[in-house]
């Protein structure tokens, strides 16, 4: 699951993890990562923390470790379970420019929102919306005249995606 967002300069966000709680009395904090694997969120730095009321603050130089089922990490600045306790909830976002290029035929979400999505006989259905995960695949969201939900299973439904044309093809059919 990757959400984004737009920051104010423009660049696109990425919603890699959240703070579930504190570990200990000494200010660790207990994070839950959606990186493969999770413990490559501390690889992409800046982070941005944004709290349930929308307020933001860029935290740099954290690292951490797997213990278990958890991932705990130190945030500098934070030494109290109280404080840590306060941020419980609170999104951890990352910059696009912090991740490193995808592997070829490989995609991050985020690129693909925003492609326009057309059939192999050049049937227009509108763009990318998002991505999302059923657990056996991926769907592609294309909102256009309607809204499809198109399984992200190439080369089956996704024939091609070219970034420089901006356009995903699929083998789906319009009544879908």
């Amino acid at each position: 699951m990757t959400m984004t967002t737009e920051n104010p300069d423009s660049e696109k966000r990425l919603l890699l993890g959240r703070i579930v709680g504190a570990f200990g009395v000494r200010g660790q904090v207990k994070i839950e990562s959606w990186t493969e694997p999770r413990t490559a969120i501390f690889r992409y730095q800046p982070w941005t923390l944004v709290d349930a009321q929308g307020r933001e603050r860029e935290l740099s130089g954290v690292r951490g470790r797997e213990t278990g089922k958890s991932l705990i990490a130190d945030f500098p600045g934070v030494e109290d379970r109280d404080a840590v306790e306060a941020m419980r909830g609170t999104e951890i976002f990352v910059p696009r420019s912090a991740l490193p290029p995808p592997k070829p035929g490989e995609y991050y979400w985020v690129d693909l929102e925003g492609l326009r999505v057309v059939n192999a006989d050049g049937a227009d259905y509108g763009i990318v919306s998002h991505l999302f995960s059923t657990g056996s695949n991926d769907v592609l969201v294309a909102k256009g005249d309607k809204e499809r939900l198109i399984p992200f299973v190439e080369p089956d439904f996704v024939k091609s995606v070219d970034f420089d044309a901006g356009v995903v093809t699929v083998d789906w059919d319009a009544d879908f």
